[in-house]
């Protein structure tokens, strides 16, 4: 009897332990959530917004009460847009944090570089700023991406260019990175589908100054549309070089990647094309919801929101939703669930209709055309999509 209460006693234990495995980063009062981010690097513009967009929105549940009376805390780690510095980032989170998830991490190589552990230590990744694939495929029930992907919103816009501007000599200027190939192959699937070529591409590294010599050969090929694998930096120097050296009769087109206030504002980027996937922050916007977002944002940060803000929101407002769907007794398996049920989610900022399910882990998939103007991005179009 002794040695059965005994075997019980440790088939318990064994699976208190597996449900407490299941629950790491969840206490009686607390969520732990995790985020790796650029601070102080290239692409720290959408790593500093995008924290404070998901702090704000995490902020605003607490002081409401948190969810089934727990308070979400929010761990964030500089990765300075490096992939050596994120995976120090990621192990920090996993191991010792010991984060119930991941919101809003940033980067295309430094997400995937995260994955294998990550996913090992079953910590779900919630909508990463990178529209990257590899985001929501291949399956992991714990993957969760909310709009089109940088191959999808490429596709769109130089569908666009083609049918409707007559464009027939396409290019790719791209960063050599994870990021800047899903660019290029979506450059090159939607060519294909068009029956026409690429008909040059120059690849740079994320901190490259100087473009002069890319375009140079870009022009000396002949482009009319340059599809760009580039994010901010090396979105506004290229663009503002090829109309110094003369060269107006080609249109260049970002991604969502590009499609940021910076660039926007940034002298001479007038007539610039990008990829939106929801409203720019403007002060004046249209839309009064959006208008109380940057007016708040501004009086806690005190600074303007830009488009990563927007995104960290977004994420941290779905991962709300899933968290408190979830139940009382949050575990993965019951936060996958909770995530699975949402149905027809629309932000505040005018973006996609989001819906999931079993299987379903990227939510949406549609993208409009942007351009520049005055020093303002400008929708051209409705959403567009495959």
């Amino acid at each position: 009897m002794r040695r059965i209460v005994g075997i019980g006693a440790a088939v318990l234990c064994l699976t208190a332990a597996g449900a407490l495995a299941q629950s790491r980063g969840v206490s009686k009062g607390e969520i732990l959530l995790g985020m790796h981010t650029d601070l102080s690097g290239p692409a720290a513009t959408y790593g500093v917004s995008s924290s404070n967009g998901v702090r704000m929105r995490f902020d605003e549940v607490n002081a409401a009460g948190g969810i089934h009376g727990r308070k979400i805390k929010l761990i964030v780690e500089d990765q300075a847009y490096q992939v050596p510095k994120a995976v120090q980032a990621c192990n920090k989170l996993i191991n010792r944090d010991k984060v119930f998830a991941f919101v809003a991490p940033l980067g295309t190589p430094m997400n995937n570089a995260c994955f294998k552990e990550q996913f090992a230590a079953n910590v779900p990744n919630l909508f990463p700023l990178t529209a990257a694939r590899s985001m929501y495929e291949p399956y992991v029930p714990i993957k969760f991406y909310g709009a089109a992907s940088y191959v999808d919103q490429i596709r769109s816009g130089i569908d666009y260019f083609v049918k409707n501007r007559g464009k027939k000599a396409v290019c790719v200027m791209y960063q050599d990175t994870d990021f800047g190939k899903e660019i290029l192959e979506g450059a090159e699937l939607q060519t294909k589908k068009l029956g026409i070529k690429i008909v040059e591409t120059t690849a740079h590294k994320p901190t490259d100054q100087d473009f002069t010599a890319p375009i140079t050969k870009l022009r000396a090929a002949g482009c009319d549309l340059i599809a760009m694998g580039t994010i901010v930096r090396d979105s506004i120097v290229p663009y503002t070089t090829a109309r110094k050296m003369g060269w107006a009769d080609v249109d260049f087109l970002g991604s969502a990647a590009a499609y940021d206030l910076v660039v926007g504002a940034a002298q001479g980027m007038e007539g610039f094309h990008g990829m939106g996937l929801t409203e720019m922050p403007y002060a004046d916007s249209q839309h009064e919801l959006v208008r109380r977002f940057v007016e708040k944002y501004k009086n806690t940060f005190k600074i303007d929101p830009n488009i990563g803000a927007v995104y960290g929101y977004v994420a941290a407002d779905l991962t709300v939703i899933g968290l408190d769907r979830a139940g009382p007794n949050l575990t993965v398996d019951s936060f996958v669930k909770g995530m699975e049920s949402i149905k027809g989610y629309r932000d505040i900022f005018n973006g996609p209709e989001v819906n999931f399910g079993p299987n379903i882990r990227q939510g949406a998939n549609s993208s409009f055309l942007a351009v520049v103007k005055g020093g303002r991005w400008t929708r051209v179009t409705e959403p567009l999509s495959f």
